[in-house]
């Protein structure tokens, strides 16, 4: 089977390497791709590579029976399974499926403590109380989330490797247009990405037949998985509220305000009511939240509205594929976004915000025109973000810069279809540029 080169791959040697390692915990939403990193790092560095999974084989929760100790968990493996060898300073142990026996994160400390073993845990963020686990291995674990591929991953599994990547940012740091096969190359790519989603099942099977063919029923099955996960792992939750907002978000997101309306999902429904909902869909991983900023200043954390927020997908695969069949073939084979063209963009660039590191903010000022996108920061500047879906003049972006009302606010950056650009104080850079703005920005601060 094809292996995605990702980006945990480098951090998983780079911790074995680390003389002061903790035990890792990763975590992301389910079928990311999590296993299938974690056993490829495992089998290629390790004389033995110890796998459990704990849904597939629920007989090994009982491995915690005498207690946590690491030698107590091995003695206890070793009678459920005895061809499981256990080399010292030589063996990987991967616990799978965390989220169906939270309690293995306790024996962590111990493992830290014991120092022959090196230890991964993975689990999907489904139903999972990670404070908890917290709790329970303050201080001997380190956490890593992994999301589905971006852009970059996406551009790896085609063939390119991180020369063209750099290339792209040298592009934007230079304020150097694009030349035409690059901007016809990469903007065909990234609307590829937009389309199929990070998703490694979806990917793999673009990438192995070079068509569309077969990743629309892979995506059909992967929302399918989502709904059943929410009936198995919502507990205690209302579930048909929880699948409810699920299926609203892309009805919500196809109109131009794109603030999440909780009134719509049901009649006479409240957003205290929802709030555990929406709650649950962002810690499994499932979407990303947008909140509204009260006023567009730094700092960031604590100056927005939780009332006020855009839900977009965590993954642009998942909504696509829960549009009507009739859009869905229009996308697949006329590359035609139709009324959903700003809801997709807006869906990618928030993803690849995320997977970049960022916390996603909006603005929109009461009884006013005035809004954004999307706000970043850098060390000294609140950097408006702008997502136009057509290349058209972007007067909210101009007023942020220029007003006095705004100090923090000194440039803006603007996606669009087209090529780089710079004008009053505003960058210019084409969509597929997104996921490189952390990296941009870094540089910009130098």
């Amino acid at each position: 089977m094809l292996y995605l080169k990702r980006k945990v791959d480098n951090y998983l040697l780079n911790w074995k390497t680390d003389p002061n390692k903790k035990p890792l915990i990763i975590k992301g939403s389910r079928q990311v791709g999590k296993t299938e990193s974690i056993t490829r790092f495992g089998y290629q560095n390790y004389k033995s590579v110890v796998y459990i999974n704990f849904v597939e084989e629920p007989n090994y929760k009982m491995i915690t029976t005498d207690g946590y100790k690491a030698q107590d968990i091995i003695k206890n493996i070793s009678r459920i399974d005895p061809s499981k060898q256990f080399i010292e300073n030589d063996t990987l142990i991967v616990f799978d499926e965390l989220q169906d026996f939270p309690k293995i994160a306790t024996s962590l400390k111990f493992f830290k403590i014991d120092g022959r073993f090196d230890v991964i845990c993975s689990g999907s963020l489904l139903g999972v109380n990670y404070q908890r686990i917290e709790s329970n291995s303050v201080g001997y674990k380190t956490d890593y989330e992994m999301f589905s591929l971006d852009f970059e991953e996406f551009l790896w599994a085609k063939g390119y490797d991180e020369s063209t990547v750099h290339e792209m940012l040298e592009h934007m740091i230079q304020l150097k247009p694009f030349n035409e096969i690059e901007m016809s190359i990469y903007s065909s790519l990234f609307l590829d990405f937009c389309i199929l989603g990070g998703m490694p099942a979806v990917v793999r099977e673009y990438i192995e037949k070079g068509t569309f063919e077969g990743s629309v029923d892979i995506q059909k099955q992967l929302v399918a998985d989502y709904k059943e996960d929410i009936r198995k792992y919502a507990d205690g939750m209302d579930q048909t509220r929880i699948t409810n907002v699920f299926d609203h978000i892309p009805v919500q997101l196809a109109k131009d305000n794109k603030k999440f309306q909780i009134t719509k999902v049901a009649s006479n429904a409240r957003f205290r009511d929802y709030r555990g909902c929406i709650e649950w869909l962002k810690d499994a991983g499932i979407i990303n939240i947008c909140y509204c900023m009260q006023f567009p200043a730094l700092p960031l954390k604590g100056n927005y509205d939780e009332t006020k927020y855009k839900i977009y997908f965590a993954d642009s695969g998942l909504l696509v594929s829960m549009l009507d069949d009739e859009a869905q073939e229009d996308l697949r084979v006329n590359k035609n976004l139709g009324v959903y063209k700003g809801a997709l963009y807006e869906n990618i660039v928030g993803e690849a915000l995320v997977k970049a590191g960022y916390d996603l903010y909006y603005y929109k000022k009461e009884n006013s025109t005035l809004e954004q996108d999307f706000f970043v920061r850098n060390k000294e500047n609140l950097i408006p973000v702008e997502v136009k879906a057509t290349n058209g003049t972007a007067k909210s972006l101009r007023t942020l810069i220029t007003s006095n009302h705004y100090p923090d606010i000194q440039f803006g950056i603007k996606l669009i279809s087209g090529n780089i650009g710079f004008s009053d104080n505003i960058y210019t850079f084409p969509y597929f540029c997104a996921f490189l703005l952390k990296k941009y920005l870094n540089t910009h601060e130098q």
